[in-house]
């Protein structure tokens, strides 16, 4: 018989916090809740708009470039980042990209149809928040998150929130002009991530920027697989174990996020899809032909990435050096889109703003008789002026031997591209600073 996955993740998260509170209840707090030794960690309350030292994020990484945040936590939605600037070397002042990013849902059906779980409103994903070890912040700093509405009131301050630097190998090499000329660089990340238990899985929420603009929304599953659902057959699952007596259900992660953008500090920001054509040579040519086409997104958008297809958010407001209108480009990553749900049938919503608007399916704030609990049902044609844009991120999980004990990290998400927000290469050297354009 399957085991009721709510309670199974109320009664694992309630002693993963009792045994990391005896380990960690005699040491001083990181981060915002920091005290004495010795004294019992302490959290800061919900923070202002503009955020208090305590819920401030600032990072200048080594290639000069300077990202800034602010920071809460939500008991459904888990960690919510917001105000996020990008101030490379060179630009007088912050650069904003986004107001607020969040998960927006993690819908996990399985694939006998027995059960569909909504993990961030309806299993207890935000309260799930776990205690991470030093080591596993590597060179960073946890910080101390009160959990609203704590499985265990008793023990409402987590030591759940990691900030750390890590390289990612190079940013940009170029041959020179001569043979012994070699400018390259190795780019830096700030990481900003949680840990948070849902049932037997733990889900890493991992917020990636770059020196270099990018930003890398990911979620990470590991932990273990359930042992409650080794009730599969051929089709539905995949045998674990020795020979073929237990058939882990396979099932599907679609992850949501909500992006409420707001380009240079503006929340009227346009949104454009392109869409390229290859069509063979034209006659005497040597090559086919490929012509790119820009759409102007004009309504509310439930879109589906096809090949050489693209979004951009453009600022209506700023233009980088070149006199070239700002913009973020969404890069989706791998996906299994899942389309047994209306709301997961598309990999991207573009939606007019609306507060009441925050989760992906089986939202919980009331917007109204009729407006529908789900992101594909405010797609309605409104007039798109403030864009918040949707994106869904599908992995079909069959598992494999290799997924115990414990379960490896798999990864789905995807990227927020900086397109002319600055007139070149943020991490230019000097010596290439006057090449852009003609090279005369």
């Amino acid at each position: 018989m399957r085991v009721n996955r709510i309670s199974r993740a109320r009664s694992r998260t309630m002693v993963g916090l009792s045994v990391a509170a005896l380990t960690v209840g005699a040491t001083s707090a990181a981060g915002p809740a920091a005290a004495k030794p010795a004294a019992k960690p302490k959290a800061a309350p919900a923070a202002a708009a503009d955020c208090s030292a305590a819920y401030k994020i600032e990072q200048k990484l080594a290639g000069g470039t300077t990202w800034t945040m602010c920071w809460h936590y939500e008991s459904e939605a888990g960690l919510v980042l917001e105000n996020i600037s990008y101030q490379p070397k060179g630009e007088p002042r912050p650069i904003r990209v986004l107001t607020s990013g969040k998960l927006a849902q993690i819908h996990v059906p399985y694939d006998d149809g027995s059960v569909e779980y909504d993990d961030l409103t309806g299993a207890g994903f935000g309260q799930g928040l776990m205690n991470m070890a030093p080591g596993e912040c590597p060179g960073g700093t946890i910080k101390t998150v009160k959990v609203p509405d704590a499985i265990d009131p008793e023990q409402p301050n987590v030591k759940g929130l990691c900030t750390t630097t890590r390289s990612r190998g190079h940013a940009y090499r170029m041959q020179g002009d001569t043979a012994n000329k070699v400018y390259q660089q190795q780019g830096k990340d700030l990481l900003v991530y949680t840990v948070n238990q849902v049932g037997w899985y733990e889900y890493i929420t991992e917020w990636r920027f770059q020196d270099d603009g990018q930003i890398n929304m990911n979620v990470g599953a590991t932990g273990s697989l359930s042992p409650g659902d080794y009730d599969a057959g051929d089709g539905r699952g995949w045998p674990i174990g020795k020979g073929a007596k237990d058939y882990a259900t396979s099932h599907s992660h679609n992850v949501f996020w909500r992006l409420n953008f707001g380009l240079d500090g503006n929340s009227k920001n346009k949104v454009e899809q392109y869409d390229s054509k290859v069509s063979p040579p034209a006659q005497g040519g040597e090559a086919p032909r490929n012509k790119t086409t820009r759409t102007p997104i004009t309504k509310e958008l439930a879109g589906d990435a096809k090949n050489m297809r693209w979004w951009r958010v453009v600022s209506t407001t700023g233009k980088n050096k070149d006199d070239h209108a700002r913009s973020y480009e969404l890069v989706p990553g791998a996906t299994s889109k899942y389309p047994g749900r209306s709301y997961t049938k598309h990999d991207v919503y573009f939606t007019q703003y609306k507060k009441c608007e925050q989760f992906a399916s089986h939202n919980l704030r009331n917007c109204g008789a009729g407006a529908g609990k789900s992101v594909d049902k405010w797609v309605n044609g409104q007039n798109l002026t403030h864009p918040v844009a949707w994106v869904n991120i599908g992995f079909h999980h069959v598992a494999r031997d290799e997924d115990q004990q414990p379960m490896p990290v798999h990864w789905q998400g995807f990227s927020l591209t900086p397109r002319d927000v600055t007139a070149m290469n943020p991490l230019t050297p000097p010596a290439l600073a006057d090449q852009n354009g003609q090279v005369e």
